[in-house]
């Protein structure tokens, strides 16, 4: 198996550089609110692309594509955890993540990217160590 996270790496390491030059800004300055645009929109495109490649890793473990392709992104979480290929307590914070991105989902306010924000940090740590995990099936 070989799964391509050229581009999830690429995103999280955009990701990593927007906060910290968000950190650095000016809440009053326009730049502040560039940056935080780029966070979120980072984040929700490495929320995306982490399910997709999980979707894949899941693929030797199913009998076939369509049952695959049945499962919701927290089931694709869930069944991660059930393969070792994530820990439960990683699991918890990506369903927490995309009950972020749904339940703000149409709130692309001031409210929407600061709730996002605070939990970046922690996102990116998680982010990094899915790619390590996908990586590492890719060596096995």
């Amino acid at each position: 198996m070989n799964i391509e996270t050229t581009f999830l790496e690429r995103c999280i390491t955009t990701l990593d550089k927007a906060q910290g030059l968000l950190l650095q800004a000016d809440p009053k300055d326009i730049a502040y609110d560039m940056y935080r645009s780029a966070c979120v929109k980072e984040f929700e495109i490495i929320l995306e692309q982490s399910g997709k490649l999980l979707r894949k890793a899941l693929k030797p473990y199913f009998h076939s594509s369509i049952a695959l392709d049945k499962l919701v992104f927290k089931d694709v979480f869930r069944n991660a955890v059930l393969r070792n290929i994530i820990t439960d307590e990683s699991c918890e914070r990506w369903l927490q993540y995309r009950d972020n991105r749904n339940d703000t989902a149409h709130d692309y306010g001031s409210n929407f990217a600061e709730e996002t924000l605070v939990f970046l940090p922690q996102f990116i740590l998680d982010a990094t160590a899915l790619v390590a995990a996908i990586n590492k099936l890719n060596t096995d």
